[in-house]
């Protein structure tokens, strides 16, 4: 893969091909290996994009008058976000 710089979308996108082309079973493994190295490649691309963007949100995150919501270090307070599909299994596993 060449030093390309990809948006988030576009590395999702290629990795998307890339494994279309995998899964579809005609590759040497020559050509096997390089898809799977620029998967991984990929891979880690996207991961980054996504941590940076839950970081970004975590301190991002404001109390009811828009001040930035302070712990006791004066630090912007975090909260993990929580997918609301993740939300619901929750409410569903403590109904259980």
């Amino acid at each position: 893969m060449t030093e390309e710089k990809f948006s988030f979308e576009q590395a999702f996108e290629k990795l998307e091909k890339i494994l279309d082309k995998m899964n579809e079973g005609s590759l040497s493994l020559d050509e096997a290996l390089k898809f799977f190295e620029e998967g991984d490649k990929l891979i880690g691309l996207c991961d980054n994009y996504l941590s940076s963007a839950q970081q970004k949100i975590e301190t991002l995150i404001k109390n009811r008058d828009g001040k930035l919501d302070l712990d006791e270090k004066e630090m912007p307070k975090k909260e993990e976000y929580t997918p609301p599909s993740q939300k619901v299994l929750q409410e569903d596993t403590k109904k259980v």
